[in-house]
């Protein structure tokens, strides 16, 4: 018995021990992922709610384990997590064998103590903002699946390291910044692979024949490198291949022979290359989806047999030399989405059927030879919503049901033989926001329903047979930016509600036949630019109202105007466009026009005299004094601020205060002004307390007499005059508290005055201390604080405040300095508040930002959200980083810093250096490099790709430079040119 008791103690004994240990193991385990927890953050998902210690392991949100309880998989992809990852930590887990963090928000370097995972299968790293090089990953054997693709890594690849990697399946690095270096050969024994995706990673060189090793592969992408020389022979080994990418490249001469034999290819995209030669070797292709050959040098005739494909979805051969017919098929059998056949010489009649499954979007055949008409059919294509035919030789009339496309954006028909009326179908074109139908024969009258097309931006209807009158309703158009209807027969005056398109910026009515005189109304538009009238039949007088307008072309000539031109556009330049207008005269000597001096009879010029005096002699004792005081008031360069009295302001406090409204009144006097505009002044205030302010005097939109335009204060950037500027300042600085914003401590208002104080930077703008005669020497150390400051100020407006904040105008002189040159974001009069049910900031036809900072989505899409600021504030650390301005002329024809950094770190094996400012510190200029990597990530032309305010913040945290060195405050004005 008590051998039997003994021998149950000792199971028991070790039961417990091996119970003991795998509790242990476990304990360590959780205490890991609770260690990974606390390195991340789940900023909009509720992923780690489960990741408690009162909560077993394995039924931990994304932890799948095995059936030793120990974690086997992390799958926590695209949960929008941000931080750095602990693989010290994460690698420290002996089971592990899947690692799937892709597509979130994961910063910081990926360590060398990934190699010690050494059982991953798996591994997903792809879509993040990692930074610096790739460790080696040569231990990683097990590997089937890797994806580092767009992870922000940057520098040289372990190419060499693939070799071990032989059970790879899938492998996918594209979208890094890679130094340059040859076509990886390691790769080439990876014969496993069913995947391989190599776009974007700076490989130089030729594709080498061995790629046909590769005979698993149903995925090649090799595009947006420098690749050059033909498409090699052994790619047409590759019987399984259903994707082939090789776009953005150098590549040159036709097809191989044998191309045909890639018969399961469902995607094919040479596009962007030098390729020549005809297609006949793809008539064999017939899986084909997608078919994209645009910008290169093929000639010839289409397949006949690309009629037959029954897969068929996109077809984009623009910008080739193609000769013949489309094949009257194409597109017939499947869900045809898109085509673009432009700028080639095709001929012949457009294809019918391509919109017969009802899904085409896309119907893009300008600039060819084409003939006949618009086939019937595409009136019914309710999908359509781009519509470009133009320079053609299309004839005859539009299908009444193409004017009325509900989803239709673009109808270009011009330079082709169109004839016939628009119909009022028109007005169920609610998305249409372009109509081009100039140089046809189209007639009749422009429909009054042209109104309901609210979307419009841009309508060119010049040099057709259009007439009638122009229908009065067009001022409810409120997008309207371009209208141009010359040459036409327009009759009848012109409309006063053109006066109500805000956003109309070019106008060109020449040509025609209207007549009446000028609408005043036209002096209201705030951004219209160019005006041409000429050749009409209109009178009177021009209105002095288009003085207050910002034209950079005035053309009235050959009219019958009369009367003195306004001042304003009594100069030279604009001296052509009132010629033809004998009625006209000037007042100032001007070649080729009348001088108003010498108009008039004697007797009348006697009546204005004594009209004059009469006027004068009754009202001069009651006006004087007003006169005077009024004068003083609105002169930029008066002596003293107006003073009114004390209760006649109205004082607006955000802060506790020690002064008051009076003692801020009366310092604005002449000797105190620092900045001066048409709207206002800018003035430096010294209390009595011994504070300094900045004190912004913006006079109210309807203050008589006074143009708005920006300001610029070296103490507060560039501000704006105008209700609406002001009151977007007030509503975004009043509430907000952080030491990088600056810093609204009152607004004081009058009937007529809008006074804005501010604390006081007495550096300056950051574009000062970059690009003028004012800046000082700044050390990397320096303008890298100045780099985080101004982003954790952006992260508190986008993320910190209650409502998030778009700047809208984020810039260098927007970016003020402190005596210790500590930054402050400022001017927020073109700022947006999101609203608290999430709408977004509605597009505007407006310019909002400064050219050089905007976003290049704002082009097409006029609207701006947080990702415009991130961009906006990517261009302010190529500032930082490199000295130059946003645009130089050293960066070439129609480029900026963001072409010109992109261009050369591609040309360049120095990870940047070589654009780092050359005052910075040479043992600094690789930390300043590493910021470039950052500012390159904010402008991404993708919005999507750029990171948020908060991972920029960390980003910029990860490389914080070593040393420091103090501020040489000595004035470098050697270089300034005036």
């Amino acid at each position: 018995m008590a051998i039997m008791f003994s021998g149950h103690r000792i199971i028991v004994t070790i039961l417990f021990s091996v119970l003991c240990m795998a509790f242990h193991a476990c304990s360590n385990e959780l205490d890991m992922l609770l260690q990974i927890k606390d390195s991340l953050k789940d900023s909009d998902s509720r992923v780690f709610d489960t990741w408690r210690s009162d909560n077993l392991m394995c039924s931990f949100s994304g932890i799948m384990c095995n059936d030793k309880q120990k974690v086997q998989e992390i799958n926590l992809s695209q949960e929008n997590l941000v931080g750095t990852l602990p693989f010290d930590v994460i690698c420290s887990l002996e089971s592990l064998e899947k690692l799937s963090l892709g597509s979130n928000s994961l910063s910081g370097i990926i360590s060398y103590h990934l190699a010690n995972c050494t059982k991953l299968t798996y591994l997903d790293l792809g879509n993040n903002y990692f930074s610096g090089e790739v460790p080696n990953l040569s231990s990683l054997t097990k590997l089937n699946f890797l994806s580092l693709n767009n992870s922000g890594v940057s520098g040289s690849f372990p190419w060499s390291s693939l070799q071990n990697l032989t059970s790879l399946t899938f492998l996918s690095l594209g979208d890094n910044l890679f130094e340059k270096s040859p076509f990886p050969l390691e790769v080439l024994n990876l014969d496993k692979l069913y995947w391989l995706y190599l776009t974007n990673t700076s490989i130089v060189g030729q594709v080498p024949e061995e790629i046909e090793n590769l005979s698993l592969l149903e995925n090649l992408e090799l595009s947006d490198n420098f690749l050059f020389g033909k498409i090699p022979a052994g790619i047409t080994k590759l019987s399984k291949l259903s994707q082939l990418e090789l776009y953005d490249n150098k590549l040159t001469g036709n097809f191989p022979g044998g191309f045909g034999n890639l018969t399961s290819l469902r995607k094919l995209d040479v596009s962007n290359n030098s390729l020549e030669g005809d297609i006949s070797e793809l008539k064999s292709l017939v899986k084909l989806e997608s078919l994209q050959l645009f910008e290169n040098k093929f000639s010839g005739e289409i397949p006949i047999e690309f009629g037959e494909f029954q897969f068929f979805q996109e077809l984009s051969l623009y910008t080739n030399k193609f000769t013949g017919s489309l094949p009257p098929k194409i597109g017939s059998w499947s869900d045809f989405v898109y085509i673009d056949i432009s700028e080639n010489h095709f001929t012949g009649l457009i294809p019918p059927d391509m919109c017969k499954k009802g899904s085409l979007t896309d119907l893009l055949l300008l600039q060819n030879n084409l003939s006949g008409g618009i086939p019937e059919s595409y009136a019914n294509c309710s999908s359509l919503t781009r519509v470009r035919l133009s320079n053609n030789s299309l004839s005859g009339s539009v299908p009444d049901g193409l004017w009325g496309l509900p989803n239709v954006k673009m109808i270009d028909l011009a330079l082709n033989h169109f004839e016939g009326s628009v119909t009022s179908n028109l007005r169920e074109a609610k998305n249409l926001s372009q109509l081009f139908l100039f140089n046809n024969k189209f007639s009749g009258e422009l429909p009054v329903t042209i109104s309901d097309a609210s979307s419009l931006v841009e309508i060119e209807l010049g040099w057709n047979n259009f007439s009638g009158e122009i229908p009065s309703t067009i001022g409810e158009l409120k997008k309207l930016s371009s209208l141009h209807l010359e040459d036409n027969s327009f009759s009848g005056a012109i409309p006063e509600s053109l006066g109500l398109c805000a956003s109309l910026n070019d106008i060109s009515l020449a040509g025609n036949s209207l007549v009446s005189g000028i609408p005043e109304s036209l002096g209201s538009l705030p951004s219209l630019n160019s005006l041409n009238l000429s050749d009409n039949k209109l009178s009177g007088k021009i209105p002095f109202s288009l003085s207050s307008t910002r034209l950079s072309l005035l053309d009235l000539s050959n009219n019958l105007l009369s009367g003195p031109i306004p001042e304003a556009f009594s100069v030279e330049v604009f001296r052509d466009g009132f010629l033809g207008n004998p009625g006209l005269c000037s007042t100032k000597r001007i070649s080729g026009l009348r001088s108003c001096s010498s108009t008039g009879s004697t007797e009348s010029v006697q009546l204005k005299i004594i009209v004059s005096i009469v006027i004068a002699g009754a009202f001069v004792s009651v006006l004087s004094l007003a006169t005077f005081l009024y004068i003083l008031k609105l002169r930029k360069n008066a002596q003293n601020f107006p003073m009114t009295r004390r209760d006649s302001w109205d004082m607006k406090h955000y802060h506790v205060l020690s002064f008051s409204e009076e003692e801020v009144v009366k310092a604005l006097k002449q000797e105190n002004l620092i900045g001066t505009g048409g709207s206002g002044n800018v003035y430096k205030v010294s209390l009595s307390c011994g504070k300094t302010l900045a004190v912004k005097h913006v006079w109210k939109s309807n203050s008589g007499g006074h143009k708005s335009f920006r300001m610029n204060s070296p103490m507060l950037g560039k501000g704006k005059s105008g209700s609406p500027e002001y009151d977007a300042e007030v509503e975004a600085l009043s509430s907000i508290r952080h030491v990088n914003v600056v810093k609204l401590y009152c607004s004081i208002t009058s009937e007529d005055s809008n006074l804005l104080v501010y604390e006081y930077m007495p550096n300056g703008s950051l574009w000062d201390q970059l690009h003028t005669c004012q800046k000082i020497s700044m050390d990397w150390t320096v303008r890298y604080d100045i780099a985080v400051g101004a982003a954790r100020g952006l992260e508190y407006l986008h993320h910190g405040y209650d409502r998030p904040v778009i700047h809208r105008d984020v810039k260098s002189s927007n970016i003020l300095l402190d005596e210790n040159m500590k930054p402050r974001i400022a001017d927020f009069g073109l700022a947006k508040i999101v609203q608290p049910n999430g709408a977004k900031v509605a597009a505007t036809q407006l310019i909002a930002g400064t050219y050089g900072y905007i976003a290049p989505e704002y082009a097409y899409t006029y609207k701006v959200d947080e990702k415009s600021d991130i961009y906006s504030f990517g261009v302010v650390l190529m500032e930082l980083v490199t000295g130059k301005r946003p645009t130089e002329p050293e960066f070439g024809e129609n480029k900026d810093i963001v072409q010109w950094v992109c261009d050369t770190m591609m040309k360049s094996d120095d990870s940047g250096i070589g654009l780092v400012d050359s005052t910075i510190s040479e043992d600094l200029k690789e930390d300043a490099a590493r910021v470039l990597t950052i500012a390159i990530r904010c402008t991404m032309k993708v919005p999507n790709l750029r990171p948020s305010m908060r991972v920029v913040v960390q980003m910029l945290e990860e490389v914080e430079p070593f040393k420091l060195s103090e501020i040489v405050v000595a004035k470098d004005g050697e270089n300034c040119k005036q």
